[in-house]
């Protein structure tokens, strides 16, 4: 599901507010009726996120039926987009690691 819907907001979805979206994860209930779609957006801001959660949340209808056409799924999930924020924080933490280990060698 995550590679389809990847590929289909990629390449299906013409909206021009629409970024550069990456599809890092997706976690389906078990009982198939809710998907959480955890997304990243590269170098937005606050308000590019939000904007590029209303661009999926509108087009999620077409794509929950463009999945229909695609996946041979018992149901297909109602579709809920979160922006995931693991990588910047990521980075985040790496920066602040490679700063201490600058003072840590700076010190010496």
């Amino acid at each position: 599901m995550r590679r389809v819907l990847a590929e289909l907001i990629q390449h299906s979805i013409k909206d021009p507010r629409l970024g550069f979206v990456t599809v890092n994860d997706v976690d389906v209930t078990r009982d198939l009726s809710v998907a959480k779609i955890y997304i990243s957006v590269l170098n937005a801001e606050e308000s590019e996120r939000q904007r590029n959660l209303d661009v999926l949340t509108h087009a999620a209808t077409f794509l929950r039926r463009e999945l229909s056409k695609q996946l041979r799924m018992r149901a297909i999930p109602e579709l809920r987009f979160v922006y995931d924020d693991s990588i910047e924080r990521g980075m985040r933490m790496d920066r602040i690691l490679d700063d201490l280990s600058q003072d840590d060698n700076g010190s010496e």
